[in-house]
C-alpha cells in the first residue's frame, strides 16, 4: 500500500474494507486468504493505490454501514465487479448460497423466506430435510393436508396439496 504525504485514510469509515480486501487477497497468513488470494482472486492494479480507491469510493455511492461486495463472487476486485452492499445482500451473493427455482423464478432461500413471509430457518430446515419445490414455501395456516401427508414423500404428491404461495399483492414480482 502506498503512503501519500499529507493524507491519511485510517479515519475513513471504508478503510477497514480496503485493508481487509488487500489482506485476504495478498497476506498468506490471513485467516481467509485460502478463500480469496488462495483461489487466485486479486485486486486490480489501480486499487493498489489507496487514493485511486478513495476516488472510486466517492463515485460508487458508499454509505456508512455498507460493505465491499464483489458482484461475481469468483471475480477479482475491480471497479466493474464491486459495489457497496448490506450484509444481507452479501450473504445472498456467496459462492455457497443455495438458490432454488420455483415456477421459473430463482431466489436464494433467504429471499424466498422474505418473499413468502416465513422464517429463513424454516425454509432452510425444510431444504435440509429434502423438501423441494413449492412445499418449501408453504405456511402452516395456508395448508390443509389430507390424512397421510408425509413431508419426506415423493414431491408429485405435494403438488396435489400445494397452496398458492404468491400473495395477490406480490403477483408479478420476481
Amino acid at each position: 500500500m502506498q503512503k501519500i504525504k499529507g493524507m491519511t485514510f485510517y479515519d475513513k469509515p471504508w478503510y477497514n474494507s480496503y485493508r481487509s480486501m488487500m489482506d485476504r487477497c495478498y497476506r498468506e497468513k490471513a485467516h481467509n486468504y485460502p478463500l480469496y488470494g488462495g483461489r487466485g482472486i486479486k485486486v486490480c492494479d489501480e486499487w493498489h493505490y489507496i487514493d485511486v480507491f478513495a476516488d472510486w469510493v466517492e463515485r460508487s455511492g458508499y454509505e456508512a454501514g455498507l460493505t465491499l461486495d464483489r458482484i461475481d463472487p469468483n471475480g477479482d476486485y475491480t471497479p466493474d465487479n464491486c459495489r457497496w452492499a448490506t450484509r444481507k445482500q452479501q450473504a445472498n451473493n456467496r459462492t455457497n448460497t443455495v438458490r432454488v427455482t420455483i415456477d421459473g423464478v430463482t431466489k436464494t432461500l433467504s429471499e424466498w423466506a422474505d418473499f413468502v413471509g416465513i422464517s429463513r430457518s424454516t425454509i432452510n430446515n425444510r431444504y435440509c430435510d429434502g423438501v423441494r419445490g413449492v412445499m418449501l414455501l408453504h405456511r402452516a395456516e395456508d395448508t390443509k393436508f389430507k390424512e397421510g401427508y408425509n413431508r419426506y414423500g415423493n414431491s408429485r404428491h405435494y403438488d396435489d396439496y400445494a397452496p398458492t404461495i404468491i400473495p395477490a399483492d406480490k403477483e408479478g414480482e420476481t
